[in-house]
């Protein structure tokens, strides 16, 4: 049973509306939280919200500005919580409504943020109103509120288009009647158990706007929006005309996809966000053909950002990454918006295996180069994290961690992977619980004894926050200097635009001035070493196991005016103060 809104328990106001808070997306570092995975407080094995309540003070020690949380919605877990049976109730396995009171109110007093996931294109089949719809059979209201359809054929026995779902299959799946005869069919973007909704029906409309009220008033700082481009459908539902339409993460025009009608849906929510205090926000999770399709979804009166996922999926490659760079920054500028930059995330391959590959999409099922790829990764995070705008971490990446491309089978949980001609289906790799401490798995991630509902490598003690912690070589160290330095200097992060200057192929350079302050990143993307002259001053941070840069001893001094030459290691990064 859901809990009422009026009883929700009420949190503590977010962090002070100052000056200085305003806008405050606009350069937020925002740390992903995939609660199953992050830290178990109960010894069940799996991931809770008073785990992520007991671990707030690393993150604020971390230096982000705010942690969004993956769904913990009441669901029966078929898509590991993105299948939602009960949007104002926390399932069990995860706590309960006052543990996300409790979680919001102790974030606000570290002053983090708080987004939560919204899932709006599709519920759970457990949720009561299919669940009616199912018992009432044709004709009933309710089947209008979701993608009810007679099938083709004679007997309606093929269904009513082409449309396949993104984790393989049909998008379709025939119902029973309730006296057992085969009936219509429903649709399904995703698994069969996701019912997709009618957002041409109002009651959609009306339920999701209570429902982010229910959040909003519990104390949450904003929504991430679940597949943000797909609530709106072509009308008519028309045929595609052939197979192999779209890949999990892919961005191809399709009729269910990023239809004109979704703005005006956001437009709405933006003016509930807007009648909250503390400046809540809105970001789209939206596969779009474009990054200029993307900026859309942000203009003045839509939504705050949208994942930059072009960026994501671009290879280690100067010339590349320099293209997307501006492609995004041009994009978003037109529309007032900031550009986001990610590297990882619960759907991905993370980006300390994926460098370590050939470039072959976000998805992949080979190890590489450990050490390629963390090196890659590494610098990758500080060339992110000096580009203007508001960056995304996903929990475990400031530790390194790759991909885990060895599970068996048997473990294995993603759906898509269990789906008939589906995709790859291994999300799992990017979802096992991280390590915190100790020599054993489950390395912290729970009480002693506890397990873990993915198994952790033996290789990650090594890995762990506690080994990493206090080592000027890790990982976590780089981050936390890194994120430090985002903080203390107004160029990083802040403005619209970089300034580029020239560098050898294979190599990124470019300056950020700020209110007093102004420092280069630089950054070689190729094996050897290159040789960049810059106009003086002095390193800041080195993406090379926090060694400094190779540089002449007088490269120090601040009022130098002549060029001096720093040479950079291959797949390295450095910040350089001028």
């Amino acid at each position: 049973m859901s809990q009422h809104l009026s009883d929700a328990p009420r949190s503590a106001a977010a962090p002070a509306a100052d000056a200085s808070a305003r806008d405050w997306w606009r350069d937020a570092v925002i740390y992903q939280v995939y609660p199953r995975s992050f830290a178990d407080g109960n010894g069940d094995g799996m991931g809770d919200l008073p785990g992520v309540t007991a671990r707030l003070p690393y993150l604020r020690d971390l230096g982000v500005d705010a942690v969004w949380l993956s769904p913990f919605y009441a669901s029966p877990q078929a898509d590991a919580g993105y299948d939602v049976a009960d949007y104002r109730e926390v399932d069990p396995m995860f706590g309960t409504l006052n543990d996300a009171d409790d979680l919001v109110r102790t974030a606000h007093a570290l002053n983090l943020r708080v987004i939560v996931d919204l899932v709006p294109n599709h519920c759970s089949d457990q949720h009561e109103w299919f669940k009616q719809a199912l018992r009432e059979g044709p004709g009933s209201a309710l089947r209008d509120r979701f993608h009810f359809r007679a099938g083709k054929g004679a007997r309606g026995e093929l269904p009513p288009n082409d449309w396949e779902s993104i984790f393989g299959g049909p998008a379709w799946t025939r119902t029973s009647d309730p006296d057992g005869k085969p009936g219509e069919w429903y649709l399904h973007l995703f698994a069969p158990e996701q019912p997709d909704f009618n957002w041409d029906h109002p009651a959609v409309h009306e339920e999701f706007r209570s429902v982010l009220r229910f959040w909003l008033d519990l104390g949450t700082d904003g929504f991430r929006i679940d597949v943000a481009h797909g609530l709106v459908k072509a009308a008519g539902l028309p045929d595609i005309g052939h197979s192999e339409q779209l890949s999990l993460l892919g961005s191809a025009p399709m009729p269910y996809f990023d239809q004109d009608g979704v703005h005006e849906i956001y437009r709405g929510w933006r003016r509930i966000l807007d009648e909250y205090p503390d400046e809540r926000i809105g970001v789209a999770e939206a596969w779009t053909p474009t990054i200029e399709r993307a900026a859309l979804y942000l203009r003045p009166d839509e939504l705050h950002q949208a994942f930059n996922f072009e960026y994501l999926a671009t290879p280690w490659d100067a010339a590349a990454l320099h293209k997307v760079i501006d492609k995004s920054l041009a994009a978003m500028g037109a529309v007032g918006a900031p550009a986001t930059w990610v590297l990882s995330n619960h759907d991905v391959t993370r980006h300390a295996t994926r460098f370590g590959n050939p470039p072959g999409g976000t998805q992949l099922r080979e190890a590489g180069d450990r050490d390629l790829g963390l090196r890659r990764a590494r610098a990758a995070t500080l060339l992110m994290l000096s580009l203007p705008g508001s960056a995304y971490l996903y929990q475990g990446e400031e530790l390194g961690l790759p991909d885990v491309t060895d599970l068996p089978d048997e473990v294995r949980q993603d759906p898509s992977f269990f789906r008939a001609a589906g995709q790859d289906g291994f999300r799992d790799g990017c979802r096992v619980p991280i390590p915190w401490s100790g020599t054993e798995a489950p390395y912290g991630f729970g009480p002693a004894g506890g397990g873990s509902w993915l198994p952790q490598p033996a290789s990650w003690a090594e890995l762990s926050v506690e080994a990493q912690t206090g080592d000027p070589a890790s990982t976590l160290e780089l981050y936390r200097a890194a994120l430090a330095l985002r903080r203390e200097l107004p160029a990083l992060g802040a403005g619209s635009s970089v300034q580029w200057l020239d560098a050898p192929e294979g190599a990124l350079a470019f300056r950020r001035d700020g209110a007093g302050d102004a420092f280069l990143c630089l950054v070689n993307l190729t094996a050897e070493p290159v040789v960049l002259t810059v106009p003086g001053g002095r390193p800041l941070l080195s993406s090379a196991a926090q060694r400094p840069p190779t540089a002449p001893a007088a490269a120090g001094t601040s009022d130098q005016v002549d060029g001096i030459d720093v040479t950079i290691a291959g797949d390295t990064a450095i910040w350089w103060a001028i």
